[in-house]
């Protein structure tokens, strides 16, 4: 019993002295770095090492490394706040969403030709006025002229034709996704909704595209919703830039018989192993189409990552959305008269100068 006594006795006595080194350590430590000399040594040290940030963190002292781990938690506090921000903006998007719509659905009836604008309505200063006045002048008296020569012509269509289907296809984003048997079904296309989630529910918006009876598809409404997320990454939470989207679902398309753009049939030989006999099958295999951007690539629940033309397929699928909701539907008619292009286009240019 006397010597398990006199061994822990010893095994405080050597505790006890390592903590007071400990402390010698870090006092000689602090004074070390109040010392001017050894901090201009430190100074013209930092000075010579290699210029990236790694190289340089890793040459500063443990206790400023310490103060910068500080920082990194501050930072880190700063995400979780600027994810609650955002937050609240999806919020005000949904409150000012239902005050936009009546001016998107008079917008709606204009372009289908279900009203006409007022007089005070239509009334709209361009900046070339005068030319396009004395362009209109001409063509006024092309008009009569023509009349006179009994070609009597319509030229009032209903509404405003093919609306959408030419924002689809001045804007290379879309245009690229449109094949040419996708056109003509673009064209009954007659507007284009975004529907933000309800208070309380998981953050997302829906994409709404409305179509006239047609010969193509038995749906009146085309749907396709985003799943966002709007907090830090428990790995990486300083890669959070704000709300992303992680996942979108799309919506069962019901194809006339013989009308289904999206697949594709083909012929195929195909030799009986047995009898040495060919015959011929049809099999369908998937077709290019804008319309395959309802049937979106599901992102794995389970964890299993995707592969590379999988990531990249569904990375445009989410900028498309993404474009549709901030730019296209807000924008629509200036995205159809090619103004926003134009404005888009200089921005561009402004930040590869810049």
């Amino acid at each position: 019993m006397a010597d398990n006594s006199k061994t822990e006795d010893a095994a405080s006595d050597s505790v006890e002295a390592a903590k007071g080194t400990g402390d010698k350590k870090e006092k000689l430590a602090d004074q070390v770095m109040q010392n001017p000399q050894v901090l201009a040594a430190l100074q013209e040290r930092l000075d010579n090492a290699p210029h990236t940030p790694s190289s340089y963190i890793e040459t500063l002292p443990k206790a400023v490394k310490r103060r910068i781990d500080a920082l990194k938690q501050l930072q880190v506090k700063c995400a979780h706040i600027e994810a609650k921000f955002y937050e609240e903006v999806h919020d005000l998007e949904r409150k000012y969403a239902a005050l936009y719509q009546p001016l998107f659905d008079k917008r709606r009836d204009f372009i289908t030709g279900g009203a006409e604008p007022t007089e005070a309505e239509a009334e709209w200063h361009s900046e070339n006025e005068e030319e396009e006045k004395l362009a209109g002048d001409v063509k006024n008296k092309v008009v009569i002229e023509e009349k006179e020569a009994g070609a009597a012509e319509e030229t009032n269509p209903k509404g405003i034709p093919d609306f959408w289907f030419t924002i689809f296809r001045n804007v290379d984003m879309l245009s690229e996704l449109v094949q040419e048997y996708d056109e003509p079904i673009l064209k009954h296309l007659q507007d284009i909704k975004v529907k933000f989630s309800e208070p309380g529910q998981p953050m997302s918006f829906t994409l709404e595209f409305y179509f006239e009876p047609n010969d193509y598809f038995t749906n009146s409404i085309l749907t396709k919703t985003y799943k966002m997320k709007s907090e830090p990454d428990k790995t990486d939470p300083f890669s959070f830039e704000g709300p992303e989207i992680v996942d979108c679902e799309g919506c069962t398309i019901d194809w006339k018989k013989g009308k289904n753009v999206t697949v594709k049939t083909i012929k195929k030989k195909q030799k009986h192993k047995g009898r040495g006999t060919v015959r011929t099958i049809t099999k369908q295999v998937p077709n290019d189409s804008f319309f395959n951007f309802f049937s979106p690539i599901k992102v794995s629940g389970d964890g299993e990552s995707l592969d590379e033309d999988s990531e990249c397929t569904l990375a445009i699928d989410f900028e498309v959305g993404h474009f549709f909701r901030e730019r296209i539907v807000p924008r629509a008619v200036l995205y159809f008269t090619g103004e926003a292009i134009e404005d888009d286009d200089n921005v561009c240019i402004l930040l590869r100068l810049s």
